[in-house]
Formats: structure tokens, C-alpha cells, sequence
């Protein structure tokens, strides 16, 4: 079975989808492993690595995905790309199958059998593949990271013979996976955190990592099967905005992490409450790209909003993506070894197991999710 690695195209994506020592590991499962040349460079492993691991390299990016039975990638396929796939082949990577429509369908008019990397069971078993969560926990620590580059003050307290620096306020809204590391690090660096999150369960997770946990009655709330924050109602983010907008006004940097898997982001931190905030204060809103938790942040970009600075960047990840690229190789194999039948040296598709009926999208000519499947014929 041939597995294919093309370069990642998207401007900017300096993260790669498979390092040299997980191609010498997907060469040792009895794979044949070609890459695009010059796939690596945005994280700093040369084609020489990885045909040193046993990869081949290619310099035709159409006949690289021509021939492959399998493509590993980050991002999703560019719509022309599709027709260059071979059908019956098997495509992982990213795909935001919410949102891309006309993309699942053209996957699924060539017959491609398309894995959405964002749609890997949420279980102990697939912890290994888990590529939201790997990405997330990279992106809380340089959510945190920013904002000290921007903040003009240090983040811990400082005894010197010239006075006393008190620590810095932080205030991080959401403790998922990304919210978390961002405590973590705040706390790191000798901050004072206090977080919130719409799930009650996760006070004691905040707790833990010595954060104080600030308490809003929202009435009914929960988390999902898969453990994620239930979409809150109108009401309830009202409620939201006004018991936390003490907090806000009174930190130093504020972090914004509430996402809606495959829905716009939930404003939570209104354009009133930035301008409470003191001139000189931070804002990092890690949804910007998802429409933004903070009114007036913008994709992409830092912004100053009455002397507050707002900072929208997207791909967090991406920032440290050495280890970005680490994990989501680790990730990929996990996920092509758990499935890969050692007689036949290929990747089988088993919708008997427990991982991949959950994100396998496209299957033999047909969309064969049921809740994408359900979306996307639901709204011709």
C-alpha cells in the first residue's frame, strides 16, 4: 500500500503531517511512503530525513496523489486536488465537513473514503489520535505566550531592591483542553488566574492547577458525550457576560477559548467590557477565525480598541510548529497503525470498530456519516 505526503499549501502553514521518524515507523508497518519534495521545511526536517527513514520523494505533486492508496495531510484537500485522487483511495486529514459541503461532496463523487481528523471519537482508546485536542493544548500555551509579548508588564511578582511588582490578573474564559494548558502556563509564569467555564464539573480541573474558579449560576448546562460545552441559550450568555464583566475589568490579560464544534463562536466579552478594561491591558481571543468570542477582534490580526490590545491570530499551533508537527504525526500514525491489517500490509475500513464510524465522512460513492450526511442533504 502506497501512503502518500504532499506539501501543505495553505500561506502561512508552516506545520507538517508526518515527521522522518513516524515515516520510518509507517515504513516499518510494510508501507510504501512517498512526500512531496521540500514537505518538511516549515518545520525544519529536510527531504534527506525522510529518505533517510525510508520515504521516496516525489517532485510531481499530481502523480504523487494519482498513486496513492492513502494521503496524509493537515489541512483540507483544495477542490481541484480531488479529481487528482484515486477512487477507493483513503484521505485523512482536516476537512471541517460542517462547513465544506461542496467539498464532501466531490470527495464523495470520487469515490474517496475521507477521514475528518476533527471527528475522532472522543475516548480513552483514541486519546493517541485525538489531533483537536493535541493542537488545542499547544495553542493554550502560546494563547499565553502572546499575550505576554504584547502585555507591558511582567506576569509574576517581582521583590527587588527598587519595590514590589505585583503578579499580573488573568482571567481565562473556557477550560477545555486549550483553556487548561493556558492556566497551566499562566500559572507557570507566576500570574494570579482565576477561569471560568460553563461546565461546573471541571472547577475541581481548574482548582488543581491553582487557579480560582469564578462561580456564575447559569442554571442547566453540561457538556456533551464528547465532553465539550453545551451551546449555551441567549439567555444564559447574557447572564454570562454581566456576572463576569468585574473580572474582565479588572485583569490584566483576558483569554477567550469557547468554541461550538462547527458553529460560529459565541461572543462572550462585548466591545463595553474591552473598553472597561486599563489601557495597556491584553485580549486573546483564540476563536477569531470561528467568528470570535470578543466583539472587535479581527482574524488574523492584533487590533487596539481604546487602548486595549485584541489579539485575533488563527493556527495557534502553528506558532510552535516543531512540536505542532510532532503531535499530529504521532496522531496520524496512531490512527493508520490502529487500523492497518498486517497480513495485507493496507489500511483497512472497518465500520465494525469503535473509532472509525465516527469520522469516516465519504465511502464508496456515498456520505455515510449520519449527522454530516443529515446537514448537508438536509439543506439542498
Amino acid at each position: 500500500m502506497r501512503i502518500a505526503i504532499p506539501r501543505e499549501t495553505h500561506p502561512g502553514e508552516n506545520r507538517v503531517p508526518i515527521i522522518p521518524e513516524v515515516a520510518k515507523k509507517l515504513c516499518r508497518l510494510g508501507a510504501t511512503v512517498a512526500f512531496e519534495a521540500g514537505m518538511g521545511l516549515g518545520s525544519g526536517f529536510t527531504d534527506a530525513e525522510y529518505v533517510e527513514a525510508g520515504a521516496e520523494v516525489s517532485n510531481d505533486r499530481a502523480a504523487l496523489l494519482g498513486a496513492a492508496d492513502v494521503v496524509l495531510r493537515i489541512r483540507k484537500p483544495e477542490l481541484a486536488e480531488v479529481s487528482q485522487l484515486k477512487s477507493g483511495s483513503v484521505h485523512i486529514s482536516f476537512l471541517d465537513p460542517f462547513n465544506e459541503h461542496e467539498l464532501v461532496n466531490a470527495l464523495k463523487a470520487q469515490g474517496v473514503t475521507a477521514i475528518s481528523m476533527e471527528m475522532i471519537p472522543r475516548s480513552t482508546r483514541s486519546q493517541k489520535m485525538d489531533a483537536l485536542s493535541s493542537q488545542a493544548n499547544l495553542a493554550g500555551y502560546v494563547m499565553v505566550m502572546l499575550a505576554a509579548q504584547h502585555l507591558p508588564r511582567i506576569f509574576p511578582m517581582m521583590m527587588t531592591p527598587a519595590g514590589t511588582l505585583k503578579p499580573a490578573k488573568v482571567f481565562i474564559i473556557g477550560a477545555g483542553v486549550a483553556g487548561l494548558q493556558a492556566i497551566a502556563t499562566a500559572k507557570r509564569l507566576g500570574a494570579r488566574v482565576t477561569a471560568f467555564d460553563t461546565r461546573a464539573v471541571v472547577a475541581e480541573q481548574v482548582q488543581s492547577l491553582g487557579a480560582k474558579f469564578l462561580e456564575i449560576d447559569l442554571g442547566e448546562t453540561g457538556q456533551t458525550a464528547d465532553g465539550y460545552a453545551k451551546e449555551l441559550t441567549p439567555e444564559q450568555i447574557a447572564t454570562q457576560r454581566e456576572a463576569q464583566k468585574a473580572t474582565i475589568a479588572d485583569s490584566d490579560v483576558v483569554i477567550t477559548t469557547a468554541q461550538v464544534f462547527g458553529r460560529k463562536a459565541p461572543v462572550i466579552v462585548t466591545r463595553d467590557m474591552v473598553e472597561g478594561m486599563a489601557p495597556g491591558s491584553v485580549v486573546v481571543d483564540m476563536a477569531a477565525e470561528s467568528g470570535g468570542n470578543v466583539e472587535g477582534s479581527v482574524a488574523n490580526e492584533v487590533v487596539d480598541i481604546n487602548g486595549v490590545t485584541v489579539v485575533g491570530m488563527g493556527n495557534l499551533a502553528n506558532e510552535v510548529c516543531r512540536d505542532a508537527s510532532q503531535m499530529y504525526a504521532s496522531n496520524l500514525f496512531s490512527l493508520v497503525e490502529d487500523n492497518w491489517d498486517t497480513e495485507g500490509n493496507v489500511f483497512k475500513v472497518d465500520f465494525e470498530g469503535d473509532i472509525l464510524p465516527g469520522c469516516i465522512i465519504t465511502h464508496g460513492g456515498e456520505l455515510v456519516h449520519e449527522t454530516i450526511k443529515n446537514i448537508i442533504e438536509g439543506g439542498a
